[in-house]
């Protein structure tokens, strides 16, 4: 199946709002997002706007969506611009901030949603591919990363199939401190 993959324009809020939604109401959430539907759905509409509103136009991500042949949308992500975002530098002994952290410049995967009809047609690998060109002809990213819950191996194997590799770098998840994320990344080529 075919879908029609764009970047989300900031008139595009309802949309996007709608889907973020459903996400956030999907049993999969627990391990795909650190945001709930209860705050998600007390947002305002400058809220919503301001998110879908895209990087190149003042926002702080780039939306991308995957629509079916009716026009609904059934797929989304966001990519978050960390290329010229200092490096928070964990504090060395004494509290003193360790200088030897770097990060090269990257874009961050975020939001990866896919409806349950549309899984394993084929949505979310044409998605992830055209936020991956888009990332490389769209800004200066040397690397692309995201995070993946330690109880979604299903998301892992997707996107060791794209070519992700885990970096050796986990962190709490943050609603469930318990538990583990795993980062992951993509070099530029």
């Amino acid at each position: 199946m075919g879908y029609d993959i764009r970047t989300v324009r900031a008139e595009d809020w309802v949309e996007l709002r709608a889907l973020r939604l459903a996400a956030l109401a999907d049993p999969v959430a627990r391990v795909a997002f650190v945001d709930s539907y209860e705050l998600s759905s007390a947002q305002s509409d400058e809220f919503w706007r301001g998110r879908a509103t895209p990087i190149a136009d003042g926002g702080a991500a780039t939306n991308v969506i995957a629509a079916d042949e009716h026009g609904t949308w059934v797929a989304m992500l966001a990519l978050l611009d960390e290329t010229n975002v200092p490096v928070s530098s964990p504090l060395g002994a004494g509290g003193i901030v360790d200088e030897t952290v770097s990060r090269p410049p990257q874009m961050h995967v975020v939001s990866v949603y896919v409806r349950p009809e549309h899984r394993g047609t084929g949505a979310a690998e044409q998605l992830l591919r055209t936020a991956i060109d888009w990332t490389w002809e769209h800004s200066a990213a040397e690397r692309i990363r995201l995070w993946v819950h330690g109880d979604n191996p299903r998301a892992e194997a997707f996107y060791r199939r794209i070519g992700f590799v885990r970096t050796g770098e986990t962190m709490a998840f943050p609603p469930v401190p318990e538990e583990t994320e795993y980062e992951m990344v993509l070099q530029r080529p």
